[in-house]
């Protein structure tokens, strides 16, 4: 037995701005637009998402969602659709996060909702140094939601000492 398709449910502070938003980062309309409701249905990956707006109800410390992509290509495809619309990104190329080697950018929606749309390389053994640390959900989520467009290269970050199976990560 399968699942057809997954649903999402977030709840939001302004639905307009939200599907604004969405509009742009997906590449499609809404299917259904109310004054305090908003569902978008995604054929890839298979997807129903939909906004309540609720202010009340918005949770900063909720994490992030994703999408795993197939190629680099489609990766650099999707960046430059992002900077067509003036969506702020977080390009992190290159890092080491759920013990996997990937290229990320990031996103954050009108409600500080944080999505990652990466491409996987390999699994690795190590996480990169910038997430060791007790809080579990350093990884794979920028300190904050996303001001600016920012690139980050491994080779831009201070050196640590931690290196890979030596115990420190």
């Amino acid at each position: 037995m399968s699942f057809p398709r997954m649903h999402v449910s977030l709840y939001v502070k302004n639905i307009y701005q939200t599907a604004d938003f969405y509009t742009k980062f997906f590449g499609q309309n809404p299917d259904k637009i109310k004054p305090d409701y908003c569902k978008f249905t995604l054929n890839e990956p298979s997807l129903i998402i939909s906004f309540v707006q609720n202010e009340e109800k918005v949770s900063s410390h909720f994490g992030h969602l994703g999408f795993q992509i197939e190629s680099l290509e489609e990766l650099k495809t999707r960046m430059d659709e992002m900077n067509l619309h003036n969506i702020t990104m977080l390009e992190e190329m290159g890092t080491n996060c759920c013990y996997a080697h990937q290229d990320k950018f990031w996103v954050t929606d009108p409600n500080g909702y944080m999505w990652e749309v990466y491409y996987f390389h390999e699994d690795v053994a190590f996480n990169d140094p910038r997430y060791a640390t007790q809080d579990a959900s350093a990884c794979c989520t920028p300190e904050k939601p996303i001001a600016k467009k920012q690139k980050i290269k491994l080779a831009d970050l201070p050196h640590n000492s931690c290196a890979p199976e030596s115990g420190c990560c």
